[in-house]
């Protein structure tokens, strides 16, 4: 039975992510390390779920293992410099070879319809094609890249002539010049640029290792564009593994890509928890905070509504109509994370603009203990000495001694203003703070 209702709660909260995702078109990357890999059929029959959930998926893969494999055969050295290869006319030949094999290996196995799985008969098409104009590096510090090139152009219109066939696109990184040359490209940068130039809803990187914090080895959940940045800074000694794909997010965001994630590819099912539960696996990248303090709007009663009911039902908040909320909607801030209210706070100040009372303080039971009520009340204390109120009074049956830390002190219902002392349920028995403001 826990486990029936395990998977009811899983599913139904899945259920948002499902709609949210129809008919989004999301580009996904992942190396050569992960075709190598013997799990790779797992990506495979979740690459095929999501094109089967109405995603329109275009996958970037890479070859940079396959090309030091047919390199050390022929006992050639595998040449590089700032972590890009130096593509000479046999590692050329072995980037070829490499990508026509991968390509077909994933055509085929998405194109079989997955026997023995549960994407069986479901009768994926997959299309590829020459979508990626390329030009040469060039020299750089002195240093010939030879056929290593970068892109030039991505042919958009080709992709989306395909994804609105509902095929599968797939793209190697492999570059053609107008006039016919071929170029080994980095597989980050192919698909950076065509989440651009699609102005895809996601880029998803799936990476060789999980990017956690160096000072705590605590993954690093959610991050902005500025603080990936700063990272990088900080930590100059950063893998490629990780450094790669950072540096793609950050140009993927700032070019228009409303979010990045990088997934470790090597965790069974971790591209479906990152897409399909609200707090994710991977890192989630963005140009601007992945959970937002704003002012409520009316779309919003119903978030707090849900919010606040089981505190209401506890006796820790008092009990608020939808009506009374609606009224005052203005006067309420909340968080948002991902669709989800995560916290909510409300500031009523009086008409004479005397005094403001705070109330409503919540916090979902999955997000506490993450300095959120410090947030929203950081947020609002700033709010109060726009206003210019004089004093703030909280009315709190459970949460008193939070209020005191933060500079309130204990009053009594005589010290009320009228228009709280009037509201005043001597049933809940509530104490009375105040704090004065300078």
């Amino acid at each position: 039975m826990e486990l029936q209702n395990s998977f009811v709660s899983w599913f139904r909260n899945s259920s948002p992510y499902i709609h949210a995702h129809r008919n989004k078109t999301f580009v996904v990357s992942f190396g050569g390390e992960a075709v190598l890999a013997e799990d790779f059929d797992h990506h495979v029959h979740d690459f095929a779920l999501l094109s089967s959930l109405g995603i329109r998926l275009v996958l970037v893969h890479g070859i940079r293992p396959q090309i030091d494999q047919r390199l050390n055969r022929l006992n050639a050295p595998a040449r590089f410099h700032h972590n890009l290869r130096i593509t000479d006319d046999l590692a050329l030949q072995c980037a070829k070879e490499a990508a026509g094999l991968v390509r077909v290996e994933i055509e085929a196995l998405l194109s079989m319809g997955l026997a023995n799985s549960p994407m069986a008969d479901s009768g994926l098409k997959v299309a590829s094609g020459n979508f990626v104009t390329a030009k040469p590096l060039g020299v750089i510090d002195g240093v010939d890249y030879c056929h290593t090139g970068e892109v030039r152009r991505i042919d958009s219109n080709a992709i989306q002539q395909q994804l609105e066939q509902k095929n599968v696109v797939l793209i190697s990184p492999i570059g053609y010049s107008p006039s016919g040359e071929v170029f080994n490209l980095s597989a980050e940068q192919v698909a950076t640029a065509v989440a651009i130039s699609l102005n895809a809803e996601k880029l998803v990187l799936l990476t060789e290792q999980s990017f956690q914090n160096p000072n705590n080895n605590q993954p690093i959940r959610q991050i902005t564009t500025d603080e990936a940045n700063l990272f990088l800074q900080k930590y100059p000694n950063t893998p490629d593994t990780l450094a790669l794909p950072l540096k793609a997010a950050i140009q993927s965001c700032q070019s228009g890509v409303k979010r990045v994630h990088l997934i470790d590819r090597t965790l069974d099912g971790a591209l479906l928890l990152e897409l399909f539960s609200r707090d994710g696996i991977g890192t989630l990248i963005s140009s601007t905070p992945f959970e937002a303090l704003r002012p409520a709007t009316l779309n919003d009663i119903g978030g707090i509504l849900e919010l606040i009911k089981p505190l209401e039902q506890q006796g820790k908040l008092a009990k608020r109509s939808r009506e009374k909320i609606e009224m005052e909607i203005a006067d309420y801030i909340v968080l948002e994370r991902d669709g989800l209210i995560t916290g909510c706070m409300a500031l009523h100040p009086d008409e004479q603009g005397q005094f403001g009372a705070i109330a409503c303080l919540a916090v979902h039971p999955d997000y506490q203990g993450s300095a959120r009520g410090q947030r929203m009340f950081d947020y609002v204390n700033q709010k109060a000495k726009q206003l210019k109120l004089k004093k703030l009074f909280v009315l709190s049956t459970q949460t008193a001694h939070w209020f005191i830390e933060r500079g309130f002190q204990p009053s009594t219902i005589a010290n009320l203003p009228e228009p709280l002392k009037v509201h005043y349920n001597p049933e809940r028995n509530s104490k009375v703070l105040c704090k004065i403001n300078e």
